[in-house]
């Protein structure tokens, strides 16, 4: 396969990761919110104005998904129900899961839209602006749940590392590898 032909190739599969990581965020969201009306009425605001954002970045990924010639991840509804069960369990368990698992979720994500960046160079502008959007808000997620928490304990960490893992692995597992072979290029260029 030629250069040309593996580029795209790769972005169509970071853009179908990148719809289907948010598309996921959105369900981890509506189910916490859905918990935290009973439970933990304070996160409400910061709940709803991150799923508000998750879908505006579900939105722009879709967006660009046509001029490329590609379309959703088939493994979407794993994600969704993946999502939705991760924001059950967290929400039920309260405040600091809550957290726990925004912190956890964005940090791998952060980290992953760090290697689309470094991976893309130049070549496609618009989908690394889209990215770098996408990341800015994400960071402030991230920074406002590692704000948020209120205890750290090692069911806390063992939690934090538990999504962090699952997250990781959607990630490859929806894109082929294509983290490992980002990585190689990477390396090989270095």
């Amino acid at each position: 396969m030629d250069a040309g032909r593996r580029f795209r190739r790769t972005v169509k599969q970071i853009l179908r990761v990148n719809h289907a990581g948010e598309y996921g965020a959105i369900r981890i969201y509506q189910a916490q919110i859905l918990t935290a009306r009973f439970l933990e009425p304070t996160l409400l605001p910061f709940l709803r104005e991150t799923l508000a954002h998750e879908r505006e970045h579900l939105a722009a990924f879709r967006e660009l998904m046509p001029p490329r010639g590609t379309r959703p991840c088939g493994a979407l509804p794993l994600w969704g129900t993946g999502g939705a069960l991760l924001g059950l369990f967290t929400g039920l368990l309260g405040r600091d899961a809550i957290f726990i698992c925004t912190e956890a979720v964005e940090r791998t994500v952060h980290a992953h839209l760090e290697r689309q960046l470094r991976w893309l160079g130049r070549d496609d502008p618009t989908l690394s602006q889209t990215i770098r959007a996408v990341q800015a808000q994400e960071e402030g997620h991230l920074r406002h749940a590692q704000a948020g928490q209120t205890t750290r304990t090692r069911a806390g960490a063992v939690l934090a590392r538990f999504v962090a893992a699952v997250t990781a692995l959607l990630i490859w597992c929806s894109t082929y590898g294509a983290p490992t072979r980002m990585k190689g290029n990477l390396n090989r260029a270095a």
